[in-house]
């Protein structure tokens, strides 16, 4: 056991080095980034025990090194794994593109409209009105699958 610790007083940085291992290991359980910023801790205490420094000079470097790391970097990258782009869903998608409608539209009977090259079923989104084939129209909303939309005012000559 004595030769363990010889060993271990003259490479140091082979203990900072596990050290490292370890914690990594552990943060691929956990996924929480703490261990990770542990690990970068050892390491700069592992590189600083290869330059020939004292084990509390590496210890202490250590220690701050993980305190940055936590407090420092952690914040932001939590912050961007768990944020990200606002996803919208192909039908959302949709909303605010125009179309033309292929089948009559009215308040009483379903009809079509051509959107993004696909045809969906459609009604006005104002019961009132009545849309025929040919129009184009703007969709204002969708509802299951079902597109509720206005026709689009064209200017004549």
């Amino acid at each position: 056991m004595d030769d363990l610790w010889q060993w271990l007083g003259d490479h140091q940085w082979a203990g900072w080095l596990g050290a490292a291992i370890a914690l990594g290991v552990v943060e691929l359980v956990s996924l929480d980034l703490v261990f990770a910023m542990l690990a970068v801790g050892a390491l700069v205490g592992m590189v600083s025990s290869a330059l020939g420094a004292a084990f509390v000079v590496s210890f202490l470097l250590a220690v701050g090194a993980s305190a940055a790391t936590l407090l420092l970097l952690r914040p932001p990258l939590i912050k961007r794994l768990h944020g990200g782009p606002e996803l919208t869903m192909s039908h959302a998608k949709l909303v605010g593109s125009q179309g033309v409608a292929t089948m009559r539209i009215s308040g009483l009977e379903v009809g079509q409209v051509r959107l993004a090259g696909e045809l969906w079923s459609a009604s006005p989104y104002d019961d009132t009105l009545s849309i025929e084939p040919g129009e184009t129209v703007e969709v204002l909303e969708i509802r299951g699958a079902t597109a509720y939309v206005h026709p689009i005012p064209r200017l004549d000559p």
